[in-house]
């Protein structure tokens, strides 16, 4: 009697050790996503703090067009209006925080290219030191991105395998979504190589 008590208490120790373990686990992982998150909106501020100033410049260049200006503004608006937490990355939220974004993405593209019209524009250190800081940011985005991607991806990993799926299930932890590839990006990108020397 008393062994078969103390074999009982011995296996309730291990399985709350490894509850308590498990549930430390899941807890760590579950603010590495949040410290991830943070980084990737950290990034899209520095770029809609930057698209301001952008904007103020190109304002300066005599008869700039204005629905490309416009378009930009609304876009930033639109980015910055969408506010996700971390605890609630669910795929409808993330696909809404990632379309605004890659509306802002769009707008600014348009707003590059129609820049090319105006040399005097592109000619000024302001804009010039505007639009490398731009690519610089873009790129933190990227990076950012993968980084949120790769935790999320473990997060996922912990949550869904057992028997963390019901310790994780009782205490509230679901899988959260990531990013996506934008829309076309899985379209083939044909590059002519005589068109690019013609240029």
């Amino acid at each position: 009697m008393k062994v078969g008590v103390i074999v009982l208490i011995v296996i309730l120790a291990i399985l709350g050790f490894a509850g308590c373990n498990g549930y430390n686990g899941l807890v760590k992982q579950d603010e590495a996503v949040k410290k991830a998150w943070n980084n990737v909106q950290t990034e899209y501020q520095n770029r809609s703090d930057l698209v301001g100033n952008l904007v103020n410049t190109v304002k300066g260049a005599a008869n700039f067009e204005q629905n490309t200006l416009t378009a930009v503004v609304e876009a930033r608006a639109k980015a910055t209006s969408v506010n996700i937490n971390a605890d609630n990355l669910t795929p409808d939220k993330i696909a809404e925080f990632q379309a605004a974004q890659g509306q802002l993405t769009g707008s600014l593209s348009r707003l590059l290219a129609t820049v090319e019209s105006y040399p005097d524009l592109k000619a000024t250190a302001n804009f010039t030191q505007l639009q490398g800081q731009l690519e610089g940011i873009e790129n933190n985005i990227k990076n950012s991105r993968k980084a949120f991607n790769d935790e999320i991806n473990t997060y996922n990993t912990k949550v869904r395998s057992f028997p963390m799926n019901i310790l994780g299930g009782l205490f509230g932890f679901h899988q959260k979504e990531g990013f996506k590839a934008d829309a076309g990006a899985e379209k083939k990108v044909d590059v002519n190589i005589d068109d690019m020397n013609k240029k």
